[in-house]
């Protein structure tokens, strides 16, 4: 889909039939005959214009007979089936004498900005353009970065009152996130640096403005991401030691009872098929004493040995609680 926009800074964008000079081409998914035609009207190489196309493109400049191309990751938003998920995609913004073009896969939050008039741009000033996308487009990485902490914070609050497989999964996918995002952000970075090398950055002061803004948005969103990660990578180890020690727990408890179960299935064993049993036929109850002594003695035997298992478990409590009571006098002193 192309879209053809002029603007003078003072309202919304106005969309145009065709192509006009000084206008803005907004390139969404374009097909091959659209980059076509539009190559042929701006003189912008066609390999240039589809640049961006590409997912896996890098973030990088590119300047060449007069066509000059910047390429940024932005953030992007999706539908997930465990909720909305956070990626990136490259978007190129190219410019030359004639025109300003944008191309990127899918629709881009900042750019719908500056056709609403939200954001106020001059397609007349493409350097100011580019400027103020890159700003828009920092802003966007710490919006979304927020929410990403606000839906970690949720999700810990459901982890603490139940530990499932759904809410883990969801916490894997903003670890995975803030990777894609911590990359892209260090991408970006170097795009930025090189903005100040093109012509008019460093001698007006209102660009010269507008990238320092540019740089400061986008080392707080190098920062935040890298706290957020770092916060979410120490988050899921604890919550992989808690399931380690609650699958310890439970496995000791199974063993005790396997323990337990285990002395009467053994006497049951060997004494079962060669003992008189009341209610059995030709035996009274007086000939049936040897079954009451074996259920008797493994009665007995059975509390011995759950004594012992939890006298040894209470001891090893103790002893933990000393020597925390240790460490903790060691500290105080």
């Amino acid at each position: 889909m192309v879209k053809f926009f002029k603007t003078d800074g003072i309202g919304a964008a106005e969309q145009l039939n065709s192509f006009a000079p000084l206008c803005w081409i907004d390139m969404v998914n374009p097909t091959d005959e659209e980059c076509d035609s539009v190559a042929k009207v701006s003189g912008v190489h066609e390999d240039m214009i589809k640049a961006a196309l590409d997912e896996e493109e890098r973030a990088r400049t590119e300047f060449d007979d007069g066509n000059s191309m910047f390429i940024v990751d932005c953030p992007l938003i999706e539908e997930g089936e465990s909720g909305d998920v956070y990626t990136t995609l490259p978007l190129a913004v190219i410019y030359n004498d004639k025109c300003v073009i944008t191309v990127c896969l899918k629709g881009n939050t900042v750019l719908k900005d500056f056709i609403t008039g939200r954001e106020l741009v001059k397609t007349a000033a493409p350097v100011e353009f580019i400027l103020k996308f890159m700003l828009g487009n920092a802003k966007r990485f710490l919006y979304c970065l927020k929410q990403i902490d606000r839906k970690n914070h949720r999700i810990q609050s459901e982890l603490g009152r139940t530990m499932r497989n759904s809410e883990i999964i969801q916490l894997l996918d903003l670890q995975n996130s803030l990777v894609y995002f911590s990359t892209s952000l260090n991408s970006n970075e170097r795009v930025h640096e090189k903005l100040f090398k093109v012509e008019g950055v460093a001698t007006r002061e209102e660009l010269t403005d507008l990238y320092e803004d540019i740089i400061i948005e986008g080392k707080q969103a190098i920062e935040t991401c890298n706290i957020y990660r770092n916060i979410l990578s120490v988050t899921m180890d604890a919550y992989g030691s808690v399931i380690s020690n609650n699958a310890n727990d439970t496995m000791k408890k199974l063993t005790i009872i396997t323990i337990l179960l285990a002395i009467p299935t053994m006497i049951a064993g060997f004494w079962g098929m060669n003992m008189p049993v009341p209610g059995q036929d030709g035996y009274n109850f007086a000939q049936t004493g040897w079954f009451w002594l074996v259920i008797a003695a493994t009665i007995i035997l059975t509390i011995g040995v759950a004594i012992l298992i939890l006298k040894s478990s209470v001891l090893n409590n103790i002893s933990q609680q000393k020597i925390k009571k240790k460490k903790k006098n060691k500290k105080d002193k």
